[in-house]
């Protein structure tokens, strides 16, 4: 009952806010970025996920929903058009709060599957200014499988068994948050 819409099927540069816009486009219920993290210490290892912070929820949320909204003159259902900003900024903030909460679901929720797989770096959801992750009405986080400059995690990584065992522990966190709040 899941349809994946791929940002990039190959390896070739889309921008940040064009990954936010092509999600939008395809009407998208939630938003999964998966990346490889690195470090100097080589010995950094483990999966994380990252949802964006309060901090992180500005003028560039801000100026996606507006830009939405004024393609569409709604959020939610309701009419911008003849708001004045006062309002509008509150109907932002109100949107970007809810998806900033649903995003904190997903990510606890694939977490706790990439914890099965393997070794988590912290056992929370962390919070970052992501610019990817500023889509302010699609629950979007951000998945470090593992940390690619760590000798071991790069030859697991490098293993289709492993990139099976880490798809499938993603899927299961949507599929779980999809369960509980269903689009």
């Amino acid at each position: 009952g899941m349809k994946a819409v791929l940002i990039r099927d190959r390896d070739t540069f889309v921008s940040l806010r064009g990954r936010i816009k092509k999600a939008s486009k395809s009407n998208a219920d939630v938003f999964i970025s998966i990346h490889a993290d690195a470090a100097v210490d080589r010995r950094a290892r483990g999966s994380s996920v990252y949802v964006l912070s309060q901090h992180g929820a500005t003028s560039e949320a801000t100026r996606i929903l507006a830009q939405r909204a004024n393609e569409a003159d709604k959020i939610g259902g309701v009419s911008l058009e003849d708001k004045d900003e006062v309002l509008k900024s509150v109907l932002v903030d109100l949107s970007q709060t809810a998806t900033i909460d649903a995003s904190i679901d997903l990510a606890e929720d694939i977490l706790r599957e990439l914890n099965v797989v393997g070794k988590v770096l912290r056992n929370r959801v962390e919070q970052a200014g992501f610019a990817v992750l500023k889509s302010p009405d699609i629950p979007s986080v951000l998945v470090e499988v593992a940390f690619i400059s760590n000798p071991q995690e790069e030859k697991r990584l490098k293993s289709g068994k492993h990139q099976q065992a880490l798809a499938q522990a993603i899927l299961k966190g949507v599929q779980r948050y999809l369960k509980d709040h269903a689009p």
